[in-house]
């Protein structure tokens, strides 16, 4: 069962840099799951979304957490403040994946919140960073350039 993303490392070295933003939709975030930006606030990516800024690390507010769950957060559009990784050479493991995959293979994200993962390519949104030596190791991926919100900038 997909359990999301989580960060390993960045391409260039040092730690991961997290910015706050507001949440887009009144919606459930869960821990590994990859926010997009549209219109300057933050909701789940899903494929085809050409804005994506990263892995949500949670709600600012801890206030804001769902009983019993800190790594979920129930937000309110334009108004719960919540927190992501925003490296643009973040690379990010997905654990569940066990399919052979190749340094350069673009793929997809799918799934609903707390249940993301990688699919395969239709829109691009992934290239896999490193080889598998096994199936079952889990899947290093960074957005493609033209996915991340940071890239645009000139």
């Amino acid at each position: 069962m997909a359990q999301g993303f989580e960060w390993r490392y960045n391409i260039s070295g040092g730690k991961p840099l997290v910015l706050t933003f507001l949440m887009k939709d009144s919606e459930t975030l869960t821990l590994g799951d990859l926010l997009n930006l549209e219109s300057g606030e933050v909701d789940l990516l899903a494929t085809g979304d050409t804005a994506a800024v990263g892995l949500f690390m949670g709600p600012d507010d801890p206030d804001d957490a769902v009983d019993r769950k800190p790594g979920t957060v129930s937000g309110t559009d334009s108004t719960t403040v919540v927190r992501a990784i925003v490296n643009p050479d973040a690379v990010y493991a997905d654990v569940d994946d066990t399919n052979a995959r190749l340094p350069g293979a673009l793929l997809d994200v799918s799934g609903a919140t707390g249940a993301q993962a990688i699919a395969s390519a239709s829109n691009n949104e992934f290239v896999v960073v490193a080889r598998k030596k096994q199936a079952s190791d889990e899947t290093f991926v960074q957005f493609t350039a033209p996915t991340h919100y940071l890239s645009k900038v000139q």
